[in-house]
């Protein structure tokens, strides 16, 4: 009697510890789709878009977690468009280790309003890899005066999405904006760098409008527009570790990528609705004539006020007056350098 007991028992473990081991494996594996499997060549004269089409469309299918994996290489890609709707995996990454480029003829990818367009996507994270989409081309164009010229695409955009994270992403020579968050929400942007001539036009390096909790750390901006526009219906914006030069600073309350902007005429960072603004560098050849007597404005919020902004290479001229500084609600800050004109009010 004992014994029978006692393998009953030695039975009843074996099951416990099978049933353990079911339920602490991970429900779902992640599944990784190579663009090479779908016709991507990385030779930089075929055009992938569609390869990469194929794989976005395969890893929406999969009900795991999916990696669409772009392997070294340069992979010339025309506008291409990854829709999220009716996606079944809820975490996509594109993990990218080569350099996608657009083409020397402007119009391959000007013809559009954006290059790469993520729409009404979820829990999806685009890590490494770098952007090239050959701007100066337009550009050139833009500088003859030619009514030829389309607009031209924004590099990166992320329409009506959730939960996007952007890390370690090199940006060259966009044509127009580098990258535009609009009506998204949960966004991080980390580690990024972006990079146009000082001249480029309308190139702004990250545009953020109608979005909410987006956080930008840890970016390099060297554009010839605004380094970052915060756009109307911005809420709760993180903006840490951002060097920002050349360019034309941090804009808050522009109404969009349409508005010319020639020099650096007016220079105005509010901090409204919950934007905090932190350890922010502005330099670097930002000179000219301002066209208010207030060249450079600092108007932060009470509840969220501005703090470690740095200036250095500064030199902004009113008419024939001295021009003048306007800082609220500004704690903590500094000047680098000597030319500082006018001088900061904090």
């Amino acid at each position: 009697m004992e014994r029978v007991q006692s393998t009953n028992l030695h039975a009843y473990i074996l099951i416990a510890i099978a049933l353990f081991l079911s339920l602490s494996r991970p429900s779902h594996a992640t599944k990784q789709f190579n663009v090479l499997s779908f016709g991507a060549k990385p030779n930089g004269m075929v055009d992938s878009a569609p390869a990469f089409v194929k794989a976005w469309d395969a890893a929406c299918g999969s009900t795991d977690a999916a990696v669409i994996y772009v392997p070294k290489g340069r992979y010339l890609v025309s506008p291409v468009r990854f829709n999220g709707v009716g996606c079944k995996s809820l975490n996509i990454v594109f993990r990218i280790d080569g350099t996608l480029v657009g083409s020397e003829d402007y119009m391959f990818l000007g013809k559009e309003a954006n290059w790469l367009s993520f729409e009404r996507v979820s829990g999806v994270s685009v890590i490494g890899g770098s952007l090239d989409a050959k701007g100066p081309s337009l550009w050139s164009c833009k500088a003859s005066s030619s009514n030829n010229c389309p607009a031209g695409a924004t590099t990166m955009s992320f329409v009506e999405c959730s939960r996007i994270n952007v890390k370690g992403v090199l940006s060259l020579n966009s044509q127009m904006f580098h990258i535009v968050i609009n009506r998204c929400r949960d966004v991080k942007l980390d580690d990024i760098q972006i990079v146009a001539d000082g001249k480029s036009p309308n190139t702004n390096g990250i545009h953020v409008q109608l979005s909410t909790n987006v956080e930008i750390r840890n970016a390099s901006i060297k554009t010839g527009d605004d380094c970052i526009s915060i756009g109307p219906g911005t809420k709760n914006l993180w903006v840490e570790r951002v060097t920002c030069g050349p360019g034309h600073g941090i804009s808050i309350g522009s109404l969009g990528k349409d508005r010319e902007e020639e020099g650096v005429q007016n220079w105005t960072v509010k901090n409204e609705s919950g934007v905090r603004i932190n350890d922010v560098i502005f330099y670097q050849g930002i000179r000219g004539t301002s066209a208010t007597k207030i060249a450079v404005k600092l108007d932060c919020s009470s509840k969220t006020p501005c703090t470690r902004i740095r200036m250095k290479d500064i030199n902004l001229r009113y008419a024939n007056e001295a021009a003048q500084s306007s800082c609220v609600n500004v704690l903590g800050d500094s000047t680098l350098g000597n030319l500082v004109k006018p001088q900061a009010c904090f």
